[in-house]
């Protein structure tokens, strides 16, 4: 049996509809962290779905108790020589709201419903295909090599993901011996485009911004006190035009990154930003100036205004509102210091005359990336190029945030990541889903990737 042989059996397990019957099954559980209702769902899919799916591939398994007691961990492991290679995955369980009723032709999002090329529900694109996508590759080789993979593997999902993955690190330090890997490769986010396989190192960091103008109780008729009561909203619109112009530019130093490197911009100089047709197309003259589409995504920061609120947009009165709140959202490269942040627009402000503004942090994520001596990289982008005869695009790291710091500085880990969704994907929204077309590619790029791992651990023999 060969290479291609665990390909086509990968590739098989969707053609049979076994991939996609696994995946409907997933979707169902209604594992929305944010909803303190969906507590049991939670835990249930991890010890009634992914515990007996992992046992089946001879992986040991326990689930890992939150240390605050929220949801719990899921640590798989399948140990097969001390000599061969050693993987580290992750996956997590969680999605967002499914926001029922809003989807397309009322599809109910905690089921996989295929129309045409796409399979939507709630998860198919983050992250339960995605998982499910590496263990059925899995799966698929061990049936080739006749019960074995040729390597060591280790698995964690959380259940905490999509709300800031807020004990991920603390667990992981503490099993840092049980987690010891010389790789650490998973599959979030999306490609750079469906027709290109991707590989990135990291992720950019983001931290959220909460800025509050709170002047007096109540709203007073603009008539009676018009152009004497300070307007909070105004306050606050100036105050945001100070930090980022009406171009998208950021305008304050400290919140820039350091300058891109060459060697950041040769990696992107074949990275070509072009949306499909069922994706938004990419504003004219918006960012920062002198940089190409994917420098401005991958290499810059960027701030970008979440939500405003002032009155009552539905109903506005004729009358000056009282307050006024903004949250923003800064995206961010390795170099940008985080913990300086916050004090840098706190001061910025209140030396420019906006002292009433109050400025706090609401939620962040460390942005971190996998150096580019890194072996791995290559032998990844090989492992790819040969499996589907495409070079992949190769990202320093991609524009969200993931908790990548917690493989890559607590465990000290080379991360690369292989995502298999693509940029149209609607995840966090109505009508998320995948596309056949990239999971059957998908599947078979992993399954050479655990192939070739398996060949790394005989050639070391």
């Amino acid at each position: 049996m060969t290479r291609a042989d665990a390909i086509a059996r990968a590739r098989q397990h969707l053609h049979s509809g076994e991939f996609l019957a696994e995946l409907d099954r997933r979707v169902a559980y209604q594992t929305e962290s944010q909803n303190p209702e969906r507590r049991d769902a939670l835990r249930a899919y991890l010890s009634e779905e992914l515990q007996p799916a992992f046992s089946r591939l001879d992986f040991s398994t326990r689930l890992v108790e939150s240390p605050t007691g929220k949801s719990p961990f899921l640590l798989a492991e399948y140990l097969e020589s001390p000599s061969a290679p050693t993987v580290l995955m992750y996956g997590h369980g969680d999605v967002v709201e499914g926001m029922g009723g809003e989807w397309r032709s009322n599809l109910d999002p905690w089921r996989a419903t295929t129309i045409d090329n796409r399979v939507y529900g709630r998860g198919t694109a983050d992250n339960k295909g995605q998982h499910s996508i590496n263990l059925s590759a899995l799966r698929a080789v061990r049936e080739v090599r006749g019960g074995r993979l040729g390597f060591n593997a280790k698995f964690i999902v959380e259940m905490g993901e999509e709300i800031g993955s807020p004990d991920l690190r603390q667990v992981c330090e503490s099993l840092r011996d049980e987690l010891t890997a010389d790789l650490f490769l998973a599959s979030d986010g999306p490609r750079l485009s469906a027709d290109r396989p991707t590989i990135f190192l990291g992720c950019r960091g983001g931290i959220r911004i909460h800025l509050e103008v709170k002047l007096r109780e109540g709203s007073h008729h603009s008539g009676n006190w018009g152009g004497v009561l300070a307007n909070p909203a105004t306050i606050l619109a100036s105050a945001i035009a100070t930090l980022v112009d009406g171009k998208g530019r950021l305008l304050l130093d400290q919140l820039k990154p350091p300058r891109i490197s060459n060697q950041i911009r040769a990696t992107l100089a074949d990275v070509k930003i072009e949306p499909t047709s069922d994706e938004p197309s990419l504003s004219v003259d918006w960012g920062e100036e002198g940089l190409s589409a994917a420098e401005r995504l991958y290499a810059w920061n960027t701030l970008e205004v979440l939500a405003m609120s002032s009155g009552n947009i539905e109903k506005p009165a004729n009358a000056i509102p009282g307050r006024a709140e903004a949250v923003l959202q800064l995206r961010f490269v390795v170099g940008t210091r985080m913990d300086k942040i916050v004090d840098a627009i706190r001061t910025h402000l209140h030396a420019g005359g906006f002292p009433m503004i109050e400025v706090r942090a609401a939620q962040g994520f460390a942005a971190s990336r996998t150096d580019f001596d890194s072996p791995w990289i290559n032998w990844t982008a090989e492992s790819i190029r040969q499996t589907t005869g495409k070079a992949p695009a190769v990202l320093p790291n991609f524009g969200g945030s993931l908790p990548n710091d917690v493989f890559s500085e607590a465990l000290g880990l080379p991360t690369i990541w292989v995502p298999h969704s693509y940029p149209g994907c609607s995840q966090h929204a109505p009508d998320e889903h995948i596309l056949l077309s990239v999971t059957e590619e998908a599947l078979g790029i992993m399954a050479g990737l655990f192939w070739d791992l398996g060949e790394m651990a005989r050639l070391r023999h």
